[in-house]
């Protein structure tokens, strides 16, 4: 499993921490050692600019995930033996904003950071939450994984 990182922003987060956290998650969804995804931690300002640009919205946002493949909840894609890496796609994150939403939720900046790295990378795995029935699916698999590696989601 490869986790690339890259930290453009000036909010002290525990790279090393998250990295693993991300190898946990894709690993517990049985995918192949092979796969590989993008932690990418922004600032605020880049942050609204991704948004605008692939949303259309307005202003930045806490996690943004960007799937390379079309992959299906649950499901995990045959590969082929020998052949070419499963990229997963891109998780961008404004630690800043999740700084600021933590505070608001009383919860610790560290388990708002645990949970935004697994909603991104459940979405590359193709989880959603566009209807009640996706969410509460979604959400309780965010749990299970969180409490893998002692941290709560709110």
């Amino acid at each position: 499993m490869s986790v690339f990182l890259a930290d453009e922003q000036r909010e002290q987060v525990d790279l090393v921490g998250l990295r693993g956290l991300a190898e946990i998650i894709v690993k517990a969804q049985s995918f192949p050692s092979s796969a590989e995804l993008t932690l990418l931690f922004v600032d605020e300002s880049e942050m609204s600019s991704y948004n605008k640009k692939f949303l259309d919205r307005e202003g930045p946002t806490d996690v943004l995930a960007f799937p390379v493949e079309d992959l299906t909840a649950g499901e995990v894609p045959e590969v082929e033996n020998g052949g070419p890496p499963l990229i997963l796609g891109d998780v961008i994150i404004a630690p800043s904003y999740v700084k600021r939403q933590a505070e608001e939720m009383a919860v610790t900046f560290e388990d708002e950071m645990a949970l935004m790295v697994t909603h991104g990378i459940l979405h590359l795995l193709g989880y959603d939450h566009q209807d009640d029935d996706e969410a509460e699916i979604m959400e309780s698999r965010e749990a299970e994984l969180l409490a893998m590696v002692g941290r709560s989601r709110r």
